[in-house]
């Protein structure tokens, strides 16, 4: 498998690796839906976020022909790449692309228009900056809080409290449409994991009952635990080795 930004959308692809896209899908559907029925949710309300970011678009095909089709990616100069290499593309009509990534000031432009969604407006600052370039292009824009939950100093994002604080002014400015959160689990702790997702679920529900804010998207768990977001409640999970590496090992 080639990295990013040393192949195009022409490159043949081993039909092993093609084979290995659709078995992914379908155990990750399989997941999915023993997830769902041991919490009693649909799957319909799962949305699976193919994450690109270490893959060409060649592999981004591949993956959409398995039945994937919502991407991510998490530098904007790399989105912005892949949807020029992809813009002759019939298939292109039929797949989005999210931002999850740090979104720089500097590099909103990039963005605009160009993602479906951003997951990642980690403070107000950010949200400002997003919403005066989107009314400049007379946009609105799908974007997610990104929450710290967890509390790592690793993680980006806002505190909860913080979150709590900035919800209601940041989804009243113009240009920004705030469709729900987003938050990252500490990795290789699946009691830890299971806290951040339920803390995040738990806020949005708090959100709401006292803003009267509709946050129905929950963004959260990825290769190593989404599983356990599904059970907490997820509604977007952001997906990369688990489909594109073979090297992953699945259960």
């Amino acid at each position: 498998m080639r990295q990013a930004g040393h192949d195009s959308r022409e490159a043949q692809l081993d039909p092993g690796y093609e084979r290995h896209l659709c078995d992914r899908f379908a155990w990750v559907r399989e997941q999915v839906e023993l997830a769902c029925a041991r919490s009693s949710r649909k799957p319909s309300e799962v949305e699976v976020v193919c994450v690109s970011k270490t893959v060409g678009t060649s592999e981004v095909l591949a993956a959409f022909e398995a039945g994937f089709t919502h991407f991510a990616e998490n530098r904007p100069q790399e989105l912005v790449r892949k949807l020029e290499e992809l813009q002759d593309a019939p298939e292109l009509e039929q797949m989005t692309f999210d931002m999850i990534g740090n979104l720089q000031t500097n590099k909103i432009n990039q963005v605009l228009g160009r993602a479906r969604m951003i997951h990642s407006i980690s403070s107000e600052h950010l949200a400002q900056a997003v919403s005066k370039r989107a009314l400049v292009r007379d946009l609105r824009v799908p974007c997610l809080l990104e929450v710290n939950v967890s509390g790592e100093k690793s993680k980006g994002g806002m505190t909860p409290d913080e979150c709590r604080e900035a919800a209601e002014r940041i989804a009243a400015l113009d240009g920004l449409d705030v469709q729900g959160l987003m938050t990252m689990a500490p990795k290789g702790d699946a009691d830890a994991a299971r806290r951040t997702f339920c803390g995040l679920r738990e806020l949005a529900d708090d959100l709401t009952a006292r803003t009267g804010l509709d946050l129905p998207r929950i963004s959260c768990g990825m290769s190593d635990d989404f599983v356990i977001a599904v059970e907490e409640g997820s509604t977007l999970i952001r997906l990369g080795r688990v489909v594109f590496s073979q090297d992953y090992e699945v259960r």
